[in-house]
């Protein structure tokens, strides 16, 4: 892809609002610490599963970006909201990002790999360059299945609208301490989860494919992530809905599409088997 992903993505300046916003929600996230009480514990703990369980491993990612699997559209929708929640950017934007870094694995162009420095890959990508996020048009190139649907179009402009107003609902619900450990606390923890997968597992882990990437598997990003730290298994087989292929892989994403899939409402599966990857290992 090339002068465009360039020109979005590689740009050496810092952005101020990013980093502003950022910093803030550091602030927050430890003074989080200072004000614990169960109840805003427990709210943070479901709104990372709904947040990032939800809206990113299972919406952004295995639904939205690789169409692994198909649920109404309404739930699907319903996934997309979740998303925007984590502060991660709108549906087309994540889209178009990963669907880019899947294309441009670890080569010139990946908007994040640690071939650039494991610092770029973890934030610096994020910290550096102009603002992206609502520049629908552009992206929309690389989402054009997403890009059909005004739902996805009004949220990849607007996505900041659903945490503040989900912020604002937590403070008026439980004060100041609910608002740290709901937002601040819970977007900071699934921000630093999901770089970890752009970061971490693309320098740690195991390899059972030989990709052309560095995509390793990580057991301990997937136990933050929801299953996501599989990310060698998922480079190799990027439409499956399952990354972790062994039992021993512990894939929550995974076992609640099996859940949805049993209630009839996911459809469509792709799943990755086991034994071809085994297969590819002793290849290798």
């Amino acid at each position: 892809m090339t002068n465009d992903v360039v020109s979005i993505y590689d740009r050496q300046e810092l952005n101020w609002l990013t980093t502003i916003v950022l910093v803030l929600l550091h602030i927050g996230a430890i003074a989080a610490l200072f004000m614990f009480n169960w109840r805003a514990f427990a709210v943070a703990v479901f709104l990372t599963w709904m947040c990032t369980g939800l809206g990113i491993s299972m919406g952004y990612h295995r639904l939205h970006t690789h169409r692994s699997y198909k649920v109404p559209l309404a739930l699907e929708y319903f996934f997309a909201l979740c998303g925007t929640l984590t502060l991660e950017g709108g549906p087309i934007f994540w889209v178009a990002t990963h669907r880019i870094h899947h294309q441009k694995s670890d080569l010139p162009g990946d908007p994040h790999s640690p071939r650039d420095g494991a610092w770029w890959s973890h934030i610096g990508w994020i910290l550096m360059g102009e603002a992206k996020h609502n520049n629908t048009r552009l992206l929309a190139k690389y989402a054009p299945d997403l890009s059909k649907h005004r739902f996805y179009l009004w949220l990849n402009d607007y996505h900041w609208i659903p945490p503040v107003v989900l912020s604002v609902l937590l403070f008026l619900v439980g004060g100041l301490p609910m608002l740290l450990w709901g937002s601040f606390l819970r977007t900071v923890v699934s921000l630093h989860g999901t770089w970890l997968v752009n970061s971490a597992t693309h320098m740690w882990g195991s390899r059972r494919f030989a990709t052309r990437d560095d995509s390793r598997n990580s057991w301990w990003v997937a136990l933050v992530t929801f299953g996501e730290g599989w990310h060698n298994n998922h480079h190799a087989h990027p439409t499956s809905a399952r990354h972790g292929l062994a039992w021993y892989e512990f894939d929550p994403s995974w076992l609640l599409i099996k859940v949805l899939k049993w209630m009839g409402i996911a459809k469509s599966i792709h799943v990755a088997r086991l034994d071809s990857a085994l297969t590819e290992r002793e290849a290798a």
